[in-house]
């Protein structure tokens, strides 16, 4: 009977454990999980904070899948240490466990910058569970002490989170090195367009301003800002929310010997560098590109389960793409999005719409959906086939252009 360990319990975890079962259905499936809670969809976790949702509506797969799979889920156990040699790993509260094919899928974590005062109490990333809990807790006290919470970093969990903390009775402002919102996921007319529309709801921007010092003594009072002409300014708040983007768990990695570049690198296999390991989601590195992003972590998950199963499946990438939904603002962007304007793309802007196609030599190389998503797919599933649009591309910027046509191509259509 084959053994299998899989260290983590996120969306590549999850998938892995499927993909074995389906495949091999006698082998002894063990997960270790950092968490207390099974696997739940951590993008809802806003939602969760504005009071909008349960864990228990967000959580994918409960106890009972688990049990049903015949698989020894360990909640809130951490692997300390992994011995190749022996193929065993050496968890915190079990001890030695041996394995014949290990997963590696211990996700990622959010970046604290190194700021003076971010251990004070009132700091706070937002990652889990008990970070969502531990930040609405805090907000409820702060809004009757120092009723503003200033939002440092524009990353997509942490707007959505920002708009949460608006609904729980709080003043956000927004702390941005770059001179624009979403700079890897928006040129400047969209990020404007954006910014108006969360300026609408509430939110306060400060862009092109770094942080230097958190004041306060044991808890958060304040922070004190550089903006771009070195001038010095102060906001005074009850708590401050991280949202710096993530870096990916290499601890086990490292300790393992595997081979790294950013992350863990991986075959087309989602086998790493050591016999019987594979990584897969934010750990993993394939062809010098970091995950990043849900579905792939997922794709990549499902490989891996396949993989180690004996049945060797192959990763193939796609497009990443980005979806952001604050209060009903829709937004999907992928690929070259042209933040320069020097290519050529088909534009259409209509009240609080705005869409950007960029293309090359007839071919969709990039996207911006903003206020309506409606064809983003179908244009990002074009990306990922690379036909040429021929006469198709002359539509793209009308308000009517049918999306739809973009699906037969390949098939001789829009040649």
């Amino acid at each position: 009977m084959k053994r299998y360990v899989i260290v983590g319990n996120g969306t590549a975890g999850a998938s892995a454990v499927g993909e074995i079962r389906a495949r091999d259905k006698e082998g002894a499936i063990t997960v270790f999980a950092r968490e207390s809670h099974p696997y739940y969809y951590r993008p809802k976790l806003p939602d969760y904070m504005a009071g909008q949702t349960s864990l228990e509506k967000f959580t994918i797969h409960g106890l009972s899948h688990y049990e049903k799979l015949n698989v020894d889920l360990r909640l809130g156990e951490n692997v300390a240490a992994i011995n190749p040699a022996k193929r065993e790993v050496r968890a915190e509260k079990s001890g030695t466990l041996p394995y014949d094919e290990l997963l590696l899928a211990t996700g990622s974590s959010c970046f604290l910058p190194p700021a003076k005062g971010n251990d004070k109490a009132g700091v706070f990333t937002l990652r889990t569970i008990a970070d969502a809990d531990a930040i609405v807790a805090e907000a409820k006290k702060t809004a009757s002490r120092e009723p503003t919470a200033v939002l440092v970093g524009a990353g997509l969990l942490g707007l959505e989170a920002g708009h949460a903390l608006i609904g729980l009775g709080l003043k956000v402002e927004v702390v941005e090195l770059s001179d624009r919102l979403l700079p890897r996921q928006l040129d400047g007319a969209s990020s404007k367009l954006l910014q108006t529309k969360l300026e609408a709801m509430g939110f306060s921007f400060r862009l092109g301003a770094k942080l230097l010092e958190i004041t306060g003594g044991e808890a958060v009072a304040g922070v004190v800002l550089e903006d771009t002409e070195a001038a010095i300014c102060r906001i005074d708040c009850g708590l401050v929310l991280f949202s710096a983007g993530v870096r990916p768990n290499l601890e086990l990695a490292k300790s393992a010997g595997l081979e790294l570049g950013g992350s863990v690198k991986v075959d087309k296999h989602m086998r790493t560098s050591s016999p019987g390991i594979w990584a897969a989601g934010d750990v993993a590195e394939f062809e010098g590109r970091p995950c990043g992003v849900w579905p792939t972590a997922m794709a990549q998950g499902k490989i891996a389960g396949a993989s180690m199963a004996g049945v060797p499946c192959e990763y193939i990438p796609r497009t990443p793409g980005m979806a952001l939904k604050v209060a009903g603002i829709e937004l999907v962007s992928a690929g070259n999005i042209d933040a320069e304007n020097s290519a050529a793309s088909k534009l259409f802007v209509s009240g609080g719409a705005y869409r950007k196609i960029v293309l090359e030599e007839d071919v969709i190389k990039g996207v911006i959906f903003l206020g309506s998503t409606a064809g983003a797919n179908d244009c990002i599933a074009a990306m990922d086939r690379g036909p040429r649009l021929g006469k198709l591309a002359d539509g793209l910027d009308r308000e009517g252009f049918d999306f739809g046509d973009l699906r037969k191509l390949g098939m001789g259509e829009g040649k």
